[in-house]
């Protein structure tokens, strides 16, 4: 087990009270974490608060290779990270690589984002340029699934915009962050980046911070609700990354072997813990019954069990309370009488917070089942019959991040992808993100976007700056 320290103004520093992380593949102690508290997050905000006035005036080039030097950071030591991203998260070695790089290769083309003047008026009267500044100092607030993604996606456009940042990790994933942090501690000015552990109630107390300017959180909706009442005290910018029931829709001319697999992945990637997955799969009548088959056969051939061994294809659910939550639902399925296809039972051994996977039959529409965000490995599939009403059914939820349309006639596909009333559609692929592309939710799904020049714009403010020709003065 080793202790890990937090960075706080340039510096590796502890506070001599820690918060054990747990491997929930076994429910063993993997590392230690300073739990801070408010003495710690004020250090952490001044830091911040100093560093910002002269990385506000870093050029923009500049600041572009800081940030090109933590991608370098990170993908440099990969194989260490994504060994310890699987013993603290769960999932298998080939997801925790995928990430690692992934969230290296963010921050290199992210890198490349550039917000540039806009001349609004140009003319014998006058001169109007609108500039785009820096909002200040973020609070980032990081969730569980993807810890090392959502940090990095925090971190680079605040750096890029000419922000500084005090991140928190979630109190069950923040070693690997932390090694990051140890990583990078000589990359990027002293007080730019912070980073800073605790339990849950570190979050508000960020996210009241009179000193902090700008809120970025990705987590549960119910979370994002809280984030904005605490911030409108002193209005400050918030950008939400919130929960989403996404719906994909599988046309009758799909075909039914090779999208099987796919739709799978689409549902069972990380455990099912992730925003974007999958979580109702409406099938046409005609492909219904062959598709059930396909899915459940393929099901049947992905081993879970621990993230570090090999073969694994679905991990454990990360923590005890969402893994409670997960069988709290298929529970509630069972009660019903709703049919299984497979899965339905708790792991046997006692030993680390699996669950099976678990495929359910045609459950109706107002079941738990299909009308909650279920985080975890748990796949209804519905049958429908129309296009208007399987879209009527699909937006049917106070959700709207994405979803995805599944059919040989792209340009139908597109048809059907325009009435959907979420931020991401995908037609024949899922989980796809650009970072040149804004990504953000609908309704209850978010607020704001992340990724792209929409997401760089979200850390700043618009400065119109107007000069007057030929005026008397």
């Amino acid at each position: 087990m080793t202790d890990y320290k937090n960075l706080i103004d340039g510096e590796m520093v502890d506070n001599g009270e820690w918060l054990e992380v747990l491997n929930p593949a076994n429910e063993q102690v993997v590392g230690r974490v300073p739990a801070c508290g408010k003495d710690e997050l004020d250090r952490a905000v001044a830091a911040a608060r100093r560093a910002f006035k002269e990385w506000k005036k870093t050029p923009q080039e500049e600041r572009q290779k800081v940030v090109q030097g933590i991608a370098a950071a990170i993908k440099g030591n990969a194989d260490e990270l994504y060994r310890l991203l699987t013993s603290e998260q769960g999932k298998p070695h080939t997801q925790a690589q995928q990430e690692i790089y992934g969230a290296a290769g963010l921050a290199a083309a992210q890198s490349t984002l550039t917000l540039d003047d806009v001349i609004s008026q140009d003319d014998d009267t006058r001169l109007s340029r609108t500039r785009r500044v820096p909002v200040g100092v973020v609070g980032g607030i990081v969730p569980w699934n993807f810890p090392i993604m959502m940090a990095i996606q925090k971190i680079v456009p605040a750096l890029v915009a000419g922000c500084t940042i005090v991140l928190k990790p979630s109190p069950f994933t923040p070693l690997t962050t932390l090694r990051i942090a140890e990583l990078i501690k000589d990359v990027v000015p002293a007080g730019t980046v912070n980073i800073i552990t605790g339990e849950d109630t570190l979050g508000p107390l960020i996210t009241e911070h009179p000193d902090i300017d700008k809120i970025t959180f990705t987590g549960s909706t119910a979370t994002g609700k809280k984030i904005m009442a605490g911030a409108s005290g002193d209005l400050k910018r918030i950008t939400l990354e919130l929960g989403g029931n996404d719906a994909s829709i599988v046309l009758p001319d799909a075909d039914v072997e090779k999208v099987a697999e796919q739709l799978f992945w689409s549902s069972f990637s990380n455990a099912g813990q992730v925003c974007i997955a999958a979580k109702r799969v409406y099938i046409h009548k005609d492909i219904y019954d062959d598709l059930c088959k396909a899915i459940a056969a393929y099901a049947n051939t992905v081993v879970v069990g621990d993230g570090s061994q090999q073969g694994t294809g679905v991990g454990p659910i990360q923590n005890k309370k969402q893994y409670e939550r997960v069988l709290e639902l298929i529970q509630d399925a069972k009660d019903n009488g709703y049919k299984f296809l497979t899965g339905g039972d708790k792991d046997p051994s006692g030993t680390g917070y699996y669950v099976p996977i678990t495929i359910l039959d045609n459950p109706p529409e107002d079941a738990r089942i299909v009308a909650e965000e279920q985080f975890g490995p748990v796949m209804p599939l519905l049958k429908f019959d129309t296009i208007d009403e399987v879209i009527e059914r699909a937006n049917n939820s106070d959700y709207g991040l994405a979803g995805a349309v599944w059919t040989k006639d792209t340009d139908k596909g597109v048809e059907i992808a325009e009435q959907l009333e979420t931020g991401t559609v995908w037609i024949n692929e899922f989980m796809h993100l650009s970072p040149f592309a804004p990504f953000g939710g609908h309704k209850q799904s978010g607020f704001g976007a992340e990724y792209g020049v929409d997401g760089l714009k979200e850390f700043t403010y618009p400065q119109v700056i107007t000069v007057k020709r030929d005026a008397a003065v």
